[in-house]
């Protein structure tokens, strides 16, 4: 597990955790939409699961809370430079989680996924633009879309996730555009 030192101890409450992609800055993220903004203002940790395309993004995330983010296909070396890693695992609030930009096709994700990443409760990813959250097995796959770049969807989302005593209490989709 990666080290969490990035990251708030929040004890006596549930854990907020907002999980974005794909923000592909600066052609669809000029500086954070209202709305995004909103939801950020809330996080104890914020997940970034690739394709920022710049680390701008991810310092005017961390103006909200503690940033965790992987590298996406469209992400330069700055973005690596920032911290940002292929994949991550860490201990938020006793939740296992590990994130990566890119977890392949559709059809066989969740077992992909459980392969890949051996022994977490819940696997964060991007690159599809398609807010998903799907369970099997006591694994949970949780995509939040696009905030920026909706693509085919009806609206630009984020994840709002809400940890408490070390379980997954709530995963919400929220629209944002």
């Amino acid at each position: 597990m990666m080290p969490t030192s990035r990251i708030p101890a929040v004890t006596g409450r549930a854990l907020r955790v907002v999980a974005i992609s794909d923000t592909h800055a600066p052609r669809r993220w000029k500086s954070c939409p209202a709305p995004v903004a909103a939801q950020l203002r809330l996080a104890d940790v914020i997940l970034h699961a690739g394709d920022v395309c710049t680390a701008a993004v991810l310092e005017e995330l961390s103006g909200y809370a503690p940033v965790l983010a992987v590298v996406g296909n469209n992400d330069g070396p700055d973005v690596a430079a920032w911290g940002a890693t292929p994949t991550l695992e860490a201990d938020l609030g006793g939740l296992r989680v590990a994130m990566i930009h890119d977890s392949g096709p559709a059809g066989g994700r969740l077992q992909r996924m459980r392969r890949r990443f051996r022994g977490v409760d819940l696997v964060v990813f991007g690159h599809s633009h398609i807010p998903l959250d799907a369970e099997e097995g006591g694994l949970r796959i949780f995509n939040p879309g696009s905030p920026t770049d909706r693509r085919r969807q009806p609206r630009g989302t984020v994840g709002v996730l809400r940890i408490e005593a070390g379980r997954l209490a709530a995963a919400d989709i929220i629209a944002v555009t």
